[in-house]
């Protein structure tokens, strides 16, 4: 289980082919703190460390994650998220995130406000029922809150901390973000389901019975 509080920036080394998958290669100060079988959530997702030590982690990726996610964009250079799993005795800050990705987005406008900045992120519209305003969403690993919400665009105010110590300092328009939902929403959501209750939008004004 992780936070969404991202612990260190890290930097693509090489993202090879293997078996189907690819295996890439980070560097990150993390590393000597790191140990093969490990969890290890890059960019929100969460992967299985196979090397670790002088300064670099490499970690297997799958098909079906390289499918689902954004980690098959990735190209040497690229900064990344990275996140260890929770400490069972650590203090508890973000909210619950499985490393998990529900779907992908893309980064569709990122404004200055002062110190702060908005950031804009589509999503498909499958994932509406489990947005909600001042509700939490993890985009590319980082706990946010929903600021605004549209059919399918949700707004962000960043702060600048979390600006300066993620790679959304060097994001930019169109890029592909990973987005995993709030855990808690979407068992509320099955929950309605297999209870047989309609999810069907109901606009403003309209009373459902």
């Amino acid at each position: 289980m992780f936070t969404g509080l991202i612990e260190s920036v890290g930097n693509v080394l090489e993202v090879k082919p293997a078996a189907g998958g690819a295996r890439v290669r980070i560097g990150t100060r993390l590393a000597s703190d790191l140990s093969p079988g490990e969890s290890l959530a890059l960019n929100g997702v969460c992967l299985t460390v196979i090397v670790a030590g002088d300064g670099q982690v490499q970690a297997d990726v799958g098909p079906e994650t390289l499918r689902l996610t954004a980690i098959g964009g990735l190209a040497p250079g690229a900064l990344v998220n990275l996140e260890r799993p929770l400490r069972a005795d650590g203090r508890f800050g973000g909210h619950l995130v499985q490393g998990h990705v529900d779907a992908t987005g893309y980064i569709e406008d990122l404004r200055q406000d002062a110190e702060f900045h908005w950031l804009t992120v589509s999503f498909p519209s499958r994932l509406r029922p489990y947005i909600i305003p001042k509700g939490s969403i993890a985009i590319d690993g980082i706990s946010l809150t929903v600021a605004g919400l549209g059919q399918d665009r949700l707004d962000i105010m960043v702060i600048p901390h979390t600006m300066a110590s993620t790679n959304l300092k060097h994001a930019q328009i169109r890029d592909r973000v990973n987005i995993e939902c709030d855990m808690v929403g979407k068992y509320v959501v099955r929950a309605a389901e297999l209870a047989g209750l309609s999810l069907t939008p109901v606009r403003a004004g309209e009373r459902k019975h």
